[in-house]
């Protein structure tokens, strides 16, 4: 028997915070006919960028993330405002974060952060010969390292867990996929 989607019964905001809101589906399984509350964290969508110099290094960011108290490796990104394409949000985002510009921006794709419980995507960009074009601008609640690495150097730092981001992680697989056909050795 095909799987066939739920049958939405309700659905309302619970609550709203700043960078999310809790919605709230109550649905009927299609199989055993029985309805279920399901805990949605709505959120605009996300975009990551890979910015690549003239010389083949990758613009990284060093921040400290607040969900494990701990300092990450990182490329720029951020959320997609309602007003940005994927590709205007990467270039904002590169240059709040980095003070870096890009000279050319190509769209790669998206993936699903958790299907499961969010609502969004998250867009990947490459961002071609950045330089620096100004400072960085960060918001306040902002603390940003820039690190330049070579991208030969990217596929060691993944798997020495230097670089540990599911979602930056997803980003330089489907950036060698779409490059180089295959993930380097």
């Amino acid at each position: 028997m095909p799987l066939k989607p739920w049958n939405l019964i309700s659905s309302h905001q619970d609550r709203s915070y700043s960078i999310f809101d809790i919605r709230i589906d109550n649905a009927r399984s299609p199989r055993t006919g029985e309805a279920h509350d399901f805990y949605v964290l709505e959120s605009p969508d996300w975009v990551n960028v890979i910015p690549l110099t003239p010389d083949n290094e990758v613009v990284l960011i060093r921040q400290y993330r607040h969900g494990l108290r701990e300092i990450t490796l990182e490329i720029p990104g951020g959320v997609i405002e309602s007003e940005d394409t994927p590709k205007g949000a990467a270039g904002r985002e590169l240059r709040e974060e980095t003070g870096y510009q890009e000279t050319e921006i190509d769209l790669l794709g998206f993936v699903l952060p958790n299907p499961a419980f969010l609502s969004n995507r998250c867009y990947t960009c490459v961002a071609k010969d950045v330089f620096i074009a100004g400072e960085q601008s960060q918001d306040e609640k902002e603390d940003i390292e820039v690190i330049l690495r070579p991208l030969k150097d990217i596929p060691q730092m993944i798997r020495s867990g230097e670089i540990t981001h599911a979602l930056v992680l997803a980003a330089f697989y489907r950036f060698y996929a779409e490059y180089n056909g295959v993930f380097p050795k």
